[in-house]
């Protein structure tokens, strides 16, 4: 007589096992599936750009200039610190999980950018674009909804890019949007 799946009855350590372990299956066969594919001219040269929105230069440089503005000196800090915050967090996470990236790992995948370091989890350049638009759009709306799609095209870059697994990006973006708030109501 069976009472269920198999895996309702391991430990809860053997079931987190098991879910990353499918986690990351799926991620490989959907990497897999995007490198076989090839984009559209125009939507390639998109994502190869969008992808440095959520660089340093990009996040640190509108935060800053938020913060030259006297009218918006207070959303430019709630920026900076939720990158900074942001920043912390994906580098103890990368030195923590040392997941290798999908080209690193899988011989079949070359990535379309240069590799920033040989960790991929979590995305920092997703994490770094919502946590510096996440105080813009709690603060301002209407100027945080462009840049909220901005940086989920940061996201979509990094894993188009294959440099990313969708994990790594999801995550990424959790990280950011948590800092973001953390920063936001921190400097109420």
């Amino acid at each position: 007589m069976s009472w269920g799946h198999p895996s309702l009855y391991l430990a809860g350590e053997d079931q987190l096992w098991l879910m990353l372990h499918r986690l990351t299956a799926h991620d490989h066969r959907m990497i897999s599936a995007l490198a076989r594919r090839e984009a559209p001219r125009w939507l390639d040269r998109f994502l190869r750009r969008a992808t440095h929105a959520g660089g340093a230069t990009a996040t640190t440089g509108l935060s800053l200039v938020l913060i030259v503005m006297p009218d918006t000196r207070h959303l430019g800090l709630r920026a900076l610190v939720a990158n900074c915050l942001s920043h912390l967090a994906v580098q103890a996470l990368k030195r923590t999980v040392v997941r290798p990236r999908p080209s690193v790992l899988l011989p079949h995948i070359a990535a379309l950018a240069e590799l920033p370091d040989h960790f991929s989890f979590p995305s920092g350049h997703a994490c770094a674009a919502f946590a510096v638009v996440t105080p813009i759009l709690l603060a301002a709306p209407s100027a945080g909804l462009p840049l909220l799609l901005v940086a989920l095209a940061v996201g979509a870059s990094r894993v188009y890019l294959r440099v990313h697994y969708v994990t790594d990006v999801v995550v990424g973006q959790m990280l950011g949007a948590a800092a973001g708030v953390v920063a936001h109501v921190s400097l109420a």
